[in-house]
């Protein structure tokens, strides 16, 4: 997860896409680089069982000047010894 939210501050798209799961990942991935991240909070993780398990987040950005928070719940699969992003619920 953190990794991930890095590479949302770096603007490392093929990162994002690379961890993303093949089943759930878009074909592109457009980000703002006006999207100035502020800080990352993980509230919770639970693992499901060895191959599956949740992070909840809230992650803090300012967009147009606007402050805004990203709070989800994301579900990651390991596949080959990776761990990937699947989807996400609001929180």
């Amino acid at each position: 997860m953190r990794s991930r939210y890095s590479a949302y501050v770096l603007g490392l798209v093929p990162y994002l896409l690379d961890t993303w799961h093949p089943r759930t990942r878009p074909a592109t991935l457009a980000l703002d680089p006006a999207t100035k991240w502020l800080g990352l909070e993980v509230r919770a993780r639970r693992s499901v069982d060895e191959h599956h398990a949740t992070v909840e987040f809230v992650a803090r950005c300012r967009d147009a000047g606007r402050a805004t928070r990203l709070h989800e719940t994301s579900r990651f699969v390991r596949e080959d010894g990776r761990w990937l992003y699947v989807d996400g619920d609001p929180g």
